[in-house]
């Protein structure tokens, strides 16, 4: 079976750490992308303030799989909205 991806790019933030950066970026992502399979974390960033790390920034590429919307036609839909599964 073949499948098509098509890939966004999300910024999670977190005073926490870079995991949970991460989890915020996915947790949001998830609200609105179904499908979603996979991320890669393209940069890390952080704020600073008094010396001190106040804000991790992580940058994600996601990946969600297309769905067929019309299979006769050949048209494809990004898949928004969360998966019903």
């Amino acid at each position: 079976m073949r499948h098509v991806y098509r890939v966004t790019e999300v910024v999670g933030t977190s005073s926490d750490g870079i995991e949970s950066a991460i989890e915020a970026a996915m947790e949001r992502a998830s609200e609105t992308l179904r499908k979603l399979e996979w991320f890669e974390v393209t940069s890390v960033r952080g704020s600073v303030s008094g010396g001190r790390i106040s804000e991790y920034q992580v940058t994600l590429k996601v990946g969600f799989r297309l769905e067929s919307s019309h299979v006769e036609t050949g048209l494809m839909d990004f898949a928004p909205g969360p998966d019903p599964d």
